[in-house]
C-alpha cells in the first residue's frame, strides 16, 4: 500500500508543473530549430511504502510522446507512444531520456529558484501592504495635524484681533487711570489739608470743654460724639444748651457723625462716618 505525500509537498509540485509546463511553452514558441514544438509534461512524485520514492513523467518532446517511472531516482520503466520499451532497448533512447531528465532537473532547480521567488514577492507585497497602510495612517495624521493647524491659525488671528482690541483698551485704561490718579492725588491733598484742619478743630473743641469745665484736662477726655441730635463726653449725653453751642460753633463735626477717641484699648483720634466738602 503507498502513501501519498502530495497533500504535504503539494505546493512544491504545483510550483514544479508550472515552471516545467512554462518552460515547454518558451520552448516551443522561442526554439523551434529543437523541434518539440507542443511539448508538454505531466510529472507526479509519490512515496510507496517502504519510503522509496517514485517519479512518474509523461512528456512530448520532440513530436514524440514519452512516458517514465523512476524508483529513487533510477527508471524502471519506459514508454514511447505508448508502447512499453523493454529494458534492454533503452540504450537507443538513452540521448533523448537524458535530456529529458536534464530538463527536469533544471525544472527542478528552476522551480525552487521560482518558490523562493515567490516567496520573496509575498514577503515583499506583505511590507509593501504593511508600508502602504502606515502611509495611509500617516496621511490622516498629517490631515488631522493640518485642520489643527487650520485651526489654530484662526484662532490666533481672532486672539490676535482680540489682543488688539485689547490693547486698545489698555491704553485707554491706563489714560483714564493717569486722570484717576491725578484726581486722586489732588484729593489726597485735600484731605490731607482736611485732616489738618479737623486736628485744629478737635484741639479748639478740648479747650473749650476744659474751658466750660465740662473735663478738667485733655487726659481725662476720653471720648467724645458730636451729630444732628446730640453730643455726649465720656459716653455722658450733653445738656441742650451744651449740645446746640458745640453744634453750632463745631457744625462739620455735627454732620460728619462725628467721634472722638483717646483710650488706647478703644480707639484714638477723629472718626466721621461722612463728610461733607
Amino acid at each position: 500500500m503507498k502513501t501519498n505525500y502530495r497533500k504535504v509537498s503539494i505546493a512544491l509540485v504545483i510550483a514544479l508543473l508550472t515552471a516545467f509546463a512554462v518552460k515547454a511553452q518558451q520552448i516551443s514558441v522561442q526554439d523551434k530549430s529543437a523541434g518539440d514544438a507542443g511539448r508538454y509534461e505531466n510529472y507526479d512524485v509519490t512515496s510507496n511504502r517502504d519510503g522509496k520514492q517514485v517519479e512518474k513523467l509523461q512528456t512530448n518532446w520532440n513530436n514524440k510522446q514519452y512516458k517514465m517511472e523512476l524508483v529513487n531516482d533510477k527508471m524502471t520503466a519506459l514508454y514511447v507512444e505508448g508502447e512499453k520499451i523493454p529494458a534492454a532497448d533503452w540504450g537507443k533512447y538513452s540521448k533523448v531520456i537524458a535530456e529529458i531528465r536534464e530538463q527536469i532537473r533544471k525544472d527542478k532547480i528552476q522551480a525552487k529558484l521560482d518558490q523562493a521567488q515567490a516567496k520573496r514577492d509575498q514577503q515583499q507585497a506583505v511590507k509593501d501592504e504593511e508600508q502602504a497602510k502606515r502611509d495611509q495612517e500617516q496621511a490622516l495624521r498629517d490631515q488631522a495635524e493640518a485642520k489643527v493647524a487650520q485651526e489654530q491659525a484662526v484662532n490666533d488671528q481672532i486672539q490676535a484681533k482680540r489682543d488688539q482690541e485689547q490693547a486698545v483698551r489698555d491704553q485707554e485704561q491706563a489714560k483714564k487711570d493717569q486722570e484717576q490718579a491725578r484726581l486722586d492725588q489732588i484729593q489726597a491733598k485735600k484731605d490731607q489739608e482736611q485732616a489738618a484742619e479737623d486736628q485744629h478743630l478737635m484741639k479748639q473743641m478740648i479747650a473749650d470743654l476744659i474751658a466750660d469745665k465740662i473735663v478738667p484736662d485733655e487726659e481725662s477726655l476720653k471720648e467724645v460724639t458730636l451729630n444732628a441730635d446730640e453730643m455726649t463726653v465720656n459716653g455722658v449725653k450733653q445738656p441742650d444748651a451744651v449740645y446746640q453751642k458745640y453744634k453750632t460753633k463745631y457744625n462739620r463735626f455735627a454732620l460728619g457723625d462725628f467721634s472722638y477717641g483717646n483710650e488706647q484699648s478703644n480707639y484714638r483720634g477723629i472718626h466721621m462716618s461722612r463728610q461733607e466738602r
